[in-house]
C-alpha cells in the first residue's frame, strides 16, 4: 500500500526493519532493500528539507450562476497568447460535491457498492496506466505514484470495510476511507503533507468513475477543444500539455498570470480577462483570437477554417534573421533540464534566460552547491558550444523561496528580492556564482550571468566584480525597474550586456501590480513609457557597442519583435513554442523598416496608438 507506506513518515536517518513472507519474499525484500541503497531514485545525498506544517485547507463558496452567452457574440479580453484557432468549448469540470454521508445502503444491495468501488480503483488504474505510457520525464513518474495510490488495497479495503459494516454508499465510503489517509499524511508536515493532493486526485477520480461524471478540473477528451474557466490553478495545467487542449479562455487573470504563462509555454492561444465567457454553452464553437484578445462564439464556418489553417505550428530553421541578412539571434526561456532539451529540439540558437530559481522551488533549504551544479549542468549540456545566459536567484515577490525570503514583506514586489538578496544572505549568491563556475568548466556552453532586480551603477559594480572573482568573465544585469533603463549608459560602462525583462519593467513603470488582473491593461509591453525606457537602453546599446537582449514575454511577440529590433534589441529569448512565428515576422522586414517603426511608436501617447504607428509600418511594407 503507498499509501500506508507513505503514513508510515519514516525521515532521513531512520532506521526500518524489512520482513516479508509468501512466494519469492527473499527477492523481494532485495529489491526493496536496492531502493532504500538508491534513494528511492532520487540518489542519497540531496539535502533533507525541514518539514513545515500543512496549510489549511480553504473553504470556497460557490460561484453565481454564469449568464448564458449566444451564438455571434463577440466577446473582448486581453491576447496573452499569440495565435488563433476554432474549437468546441469545454468547461473546466467543477469540483466533485461531497457524497451523502445520511444515505444508507440495505444489506442486500452492499455487495453491488463493493464491485462498484473495485472496479473503479481498476478503472482508473488503468487510465492512469495509459496516460502514464504515453507521458515523458516528470510528468511520467507523477502519473505512474497515481496509478499506485489509484491500486492501493488498502484505501480499496477501507472503503469495503464501510460499506460491509455501515452501509455507505459506495461514492461515501471511497471519500471517508480517504479522509483517513489524508489526514496520517497532514499530520506528518513537510512533504508528506503536500501528498494529501495525491490522495484526493485519486479519491475524485474513483468517485467520479463510480457516479459516471466527468472528473473535476481540465476534462479528459479526444478531440481537440478550447477549455473555458474562471481561472486555472496551476494543478488544473499539469495535464494540458499531454491532452486535446488547444487554446484557453478565462474571466480572470492577466498577462504575467499564470494560466498566460502556461499558455505560452505550451503555443497554446489564449485570452484572459474575458467577462461572462464561462456563460457560453459547452459544446459551442469558439474562435479563439490570442493577438486581438476576442472570443467569437459559433463564427462562420469558413472563419473557423481560417483560424484552423492559423493554427498550423510554424517551424524554426534555427537562425533569427531580417529580411536584409541582419542577424538576429532567437534564444529560449527555460527553467530547467527538460525545458532546455525541448528547447534545443527546437533548433534555438542558445538559451536567453535560465531562471535558475525554477530548480529549487520545492527547497526548504538552500540547496547544496553540488546539487547546483548538477542542476545547471543539465541545462548546459544541451547547448554545447553556444549562448546560455543564466540569471542569478530571482526569489521574492511572487516567487518566494523560505531559504531566501523573510516570512512577510508589506510591500514583496518593492522588497528584498532578486540580487537584494544578497544584502541579507551574501554566501547564497556567492555558492550560487561558484557553482556555475563550476558547472561553465564542466560542460561546453557558453555561459553568460546576469543579476535580477538591480536598480543602481554600485549593485551592477559589486554584482560583477562577484561573478568575476568567481571565475565567470561575461556578466550582465537585467533590466526590470525605471531606473536601471535610465542608467542604462552607466550601466554599460561596469557590465558586458543587459536583457531587458519587460514584464517587470512594466510593472514598475506603470505601478501596477502584475499579479493583479484589473490591471491587466496596464501590464502591457506595448504601453509607450515602456517603449520609450527600452528605445533608450537599446540606444545606450548601440552608443556602448554592447548587446541588448528581450528575455520578458515580449520578446515572443511577433508584431512587437520587429519594433525592438528597431529600438536597438539585439536577440529575442521566449518560449521555444514562439521561435518559428518570431523567425517569420522578422524575416518579412528589414533593419531600416524595423528602424522606422521603432521610431514612429516613440511617438504614440496610448497603446492603441503604438500598435497602430507600427502596423502602418510594417504592413505597408509587407503589402509589397
Amino acid at each position: 500500500s503507498l499509501s500506508r507506506l507513505l503514513i508510515l513518515g519514516a525521515r532521513h536517518g531512520d532506521e526500518l526493519e524489512l520482513s516479508a513472507h509468501g512466494a519469492d519474499a527473499e527477492g523481494a525484500l532485495d529489491r526493496v532493500a536496492a531502493l532504500f541503497d538508491d534513494g528511492f531514485g532520487e540518489g542519497t545525498d540531496a539535502a533533507v528539507p525541514q518539514s513545515a506544517p500543512a496549510p489549511a485547507p480553504v473553504e470556497e463558496s460557490p460561484a453565481p450562476a454564469p449568464v448564458a452567452v449566444g451564438s455571434g457574440a463577440v466577446l473582448r479580453g486581453r491576447g496573452v497568447s499569440a495565435g488563433k484557432v476554432a474549437a468546441p468549448v469545454v468547461h473546466l469540470a467543477p469540483p466533485l460535491p461531497e457524497p451523502d454521508a445520511a444515505a444508507v445502503i440495505a444489506p442486500a444491495d452492499r455487495l453491488d457498492e463493493v464491485s462498484a468501488i473495485e472496479w473503479a480503483a481498476v478503472a482508473v488504474a488503468d487510465q492512469l496506466r495509459s496516460r502514464t505510457a504515453q507521458a515523458t520525464g516528470e510528468a511520467r513518474a507523477i502519473l505512474d505514484a497515481s496509478r499506485l495510490l489509484a491500486s492501493d488495497p488498502e484505501l480499496v479495503a477501507d472503503a469495503t470495510a464501510l460499506v460491509q459494516a455501515k452501509g455507505r454508499s459506495a461514492a461515501r465510503a471511497v471519500w471517508e476511507a480517504a479522509a483517513v489517509h489524508e489526514k496520517g499524511l497532514a499530520a506528518l508536515g513537510g512533504r508528506m503533507a503536500e501528498r494529501v493532493a495525491d490522495i484526493r486526485d485519486v479519491r475524485d477520480r474513483i468517485i467520479a468513475e463510480i457516479l459516471e461524471v466527468d472528473m473535476p478540473g481540465v476534462p479528459e477528451r479526444d478531440e481537440p477543444f478550447v477549455l473555458v474557466a474562471a481561472d486555472l490553478a496551476p494543478a488544473d495545467t499539469a495535464s494540458l500539455e499531454s491532452g486535446r487542449c488547444v487554446g484557453i479562455v478565462t474571466e480572470q487573470g492577466g498577462p504575467t498570470s499564470h494560466t498566460a504563462i502556461i499558455a505560452r509555454s505550451l503555443g497554446l492561444p489564449a485570452v484572459v480577462g474575458v467577462t461572462g465567457v464561462t456563460g457560453v454553452a459547452d459544446g459551442a464553437m469558439l474562435l479563439v483570437d490570442g493577438d486581438h484578445g476576442t472570443v467569437e462564439v459559433d463564427p462562420p464556418e469558413e472563419r473557423v477554417v481560417a483560424a484552423r489553417a492559423a493554427a498550423i505550428v510554424v517551424p524554426f530553421d534555427g537562425t533569427g534573421s531580417l529580411a536584409d541578412g541582419h542577424r538576429v539571434p532567437l534564444l529560449a526561456n527555460v527553467g530547467g533540464a527538460a525545458d532546455a532539451a525541448t528547447a534545443a529540439t527546437a533548433r534555438a540558437e542558445g538559451v536567453g534566460l535560465f531562471r535558475t530559481e525554477f530548480c529549487f522551488l520545492d527547497r526548504a533549504d538552500a540547496p547544496s552547491i553540488d546539487e547546483q551544479v548538477a542542476a545547471y549542468c543539465g541545462v548546459l549540456a544541451a547547448f554545447p558550444g553556444r549562448k546560455v545566459v543564466v540569471r542569478t536567484l530571482d526569489a521574492g515577490s511572487d516567487k518566494p523561496l523560505p531559504f531566501a525570503n523573510a516570512d512577510h514583506e508589506d510591500n514583496p514586489a518593492l522588497g528584498v528580492r532578486g540580487l537584494r538578496i544578497a544584502r541579507r544572505s551574501p554566501q547564497l549568491l556567492d555558492d550560487q556564482l561558484r557553482a556555475l563556475a563550476l558547472a561553465a568548466r564542466a560542460e561546453q556552453a557558453q555561459v553568460e550571468v546576469m543579476a535580477p532586480m538591480v536598480s543602481t551603477v554600485e549593485e551592477a559594480r559589486d554584482f560583477a566584480e562577484r561573478c568575476r572573482a568567481a571565475g565567470l568573465e561575461r556578466v550582465g544585469i537585467m533590466i526590470e525597474t525605471p531606473s536601471a533603463a535610465l542608467l542604462a549608459a552607466e550601466l554599460f560602462e561596469v557590465v558586458d550586456f543587459v536583457s531587458l525583462g519587460t514584464n517587470d519593467l512594466a510593472q514598475y513603470t506603470l505601478a501596477a501590480d502584475r499579479l493583479v488582473s484589473e490591471l491587466g491593461d496596464l501590464n502591457d509591453p506595448w504601453q509607450p513609457a515602456v517603449l520609450r525606457l527600452i528605445g533608450a537602453v537599446g540606444e545606450a546599446g548601440r552608443a556602448a557597442g554592447k548587446p541588448v537582449g528581450v528575455c520578458g514575454e515580449a520578446g515572443g511577440d511577433p508584431t512587437l519583435a520587429p519594433v525592438l529590433v528597431g529600438l536597438g534589441v539585439t536577440s529575442l529569448s521566449m518560449t521555444s513554442r514562439s521561435l518559428g512565428r518570431v523567425a517569420a515576422a522578422l524575416a518579412d522586414v528589414d533593419e531600416a523598416t524595423c528602424r522606422r517603426a521603432a521610431t514612429a511608436i516613440l511617438t504614440a501617447g496610448t497603446v492603441d496608438e503604438a500598435r497602430a504607428a507600427a502596423r502602418a509600418v510594417l504592413e505597408g511594407v509587407s503589402s509589397h
